[in-house]
């Protein structure tokens, strides 16, 4: 079977919804602020602002956390993103100490959008589309970038000049702060955290998993002194071409990530799973940044209601989905989070509860899902009990 790494560099080469925004090659406007850093040829990478041709306050461009909240349609969030231009240059990782990187460091720190001037050699082209970054519009070399004087955001700006804090203390004390993943993940991403020697700038896909790995860890710690609930409870939510549901099981914590693609393509019915136990996994997900994302955002809502659980999530998405990067993840479990809760006595009914709004039978992600299927075998259930032809989906209608 395709794994998921293959089908989502299909599906977003299939993926050209809307035409970017068309610019010269110089450009006057506001950065929401935001910046994007490159992974290809590292150590020597790409890097450069994102800035839209707009003046004044361009901040929901590049705020994932208020566009599920704030009912924004798929079309809107990508209407966002392509009017993002996208600047690069050249650069080592290790190279801090010059002004361009100073004045992406400003544009991070920022407590509001900051005007700018660029630059570009070419007239910028293109789109980008990615599971593990928020799409971006066209984009080119720089020849000269100018930003006006910045007001940074207080809390990133004690981490900047506390160059004795480590990265892994830094992050989650911002995130406990209150201070926006976005915000985090881009300060991070430009080398203003951590001990003084060791900063450098970090890849904007690494980045985002990089913080919610950090986030995630601390939490876990957090939420393991807690008590175990004591019933089966499922959170759902729906938005963006996905359905997702947050099983939370009576047991210690354990973790189960699932995901299906139905039809985004065509006939296709691809599911794939990665799970792990009391102990975090030693490496890297097949399953990218999603795995730890969703990790993060159930243990952010567990460690809130100083609860501890089990977590098996079940993801399904739909024809129309476009791959928009993994906030689209961390943004709806949060919200499936907040959602009433439903509660039962056991895995059977909580699985029949699901099935009558997803689309994909239970059986498929029984089939893929290791802890999933262990657990009903533990609760002694038979996988028939599951089966499409059983009455478990008699009334499945989809969502």
């Amino acid at each position: 079977m395709i794994g998921k790494g293959a089908y989502l560099r299909q599906l977003t080469a299939a993926t050209v919804p809307m035409k970017s925004i068309e610019v010269g090659k110089e450009l006057e406007g506001s950065s929401p602020p935001s910046v994007f850093i490159g992974s290809w040829n590292y150590p020597d990478v790409y890097a450069g602002p994102m800035i839209a041709p707009l003046h004044g306050d361009t901040a929901i461009m590049d705020m994932p956390e208020s566009w599920i909240p704030g009912h924004k349609t798929q079309e809107e969030i990508m209407q966002y993103r392509l009017s993002l231009v996208r600047g690069k240059h050249k650069i080592n990782i290790s190279d801090l100490d010059n002004r361009f990187v100073e004045k992406l460091q400003e544009i991070s720190l920022s407590a509001g959008s900051v005007e700018s001037e660029v630059s570009f050699t070419v007239q910028p082209h293109g789109m980008s589309f990615s599971e593990e970054h928020t799409p971006f519009g066209p984009s080119a070399p720089i020849e000269r970038f100018e930003i006006e004087s910045v007001k940074w955001n207080r809390d990133l700006e004690k981490v900047f000049y506390d160059s004795d804090l480590r990265s892994a203390e830094a992050v989650p004390d911002l995130h406990k702060k209150g201070v926006p993943f976005s915000s985090i993940q881009k300060a991070f991403s430009v080398g203003t955290m951590g001990k003084d020697a060791r900063r450098h700038l970090v890849p904007t896909r690494w980045s985002i998993t990089a913080c919610d790995s950090i986030i995630g860890d601390h939490l876990l710690a957090e939420v393991k002194k807690f008590p175990v609930i004591d019933t089966w409870r499922v959170h759902e939510f729906s938005s963006l071409h996905n359905n997702y549901a947050v099983i939370l099981m009576p047991t210690g914590w354990q973790y189960e990530w699932s995901e299906a693609f139905l039809h985004v393509m065509g006939n296709e019915e691809l599911v794939f799973s990665d799970h792990e136990g009391n102990r975090k996994k030693t490496v890297y997900s097949p399953l990218g940044g999603c795995y730890y994302t969703c990790k993060m955002a159930v243990l952010e809502a567990l460690a809130q209601e100083k609860k501890q659980a089990g977590a098996i999530i079940l993801r399904e998405a739909l024809q129309g989905y476009v791959p928009m990067g993994v906030f689209n993840v961390r943004e709806n479990v949060r919200n499936a989070m907040h959602q009433p809760v439903q509660e039962f006595e056991d895995i059977r009914s909580a699985l029949s509860h699901i099935s009558e709004k997803f689309t994909l039978p239970m059986q498929r992600f029984i089939e893929e899902g290791a802890l999933l299927r262990n657990t009903i075998r533990e609760r002694q259930c038979t996988l028939r009990d599951f089966a499409p032809s059983s009455p478990l989906h008699d009334t499945n209608t989809g969502m």
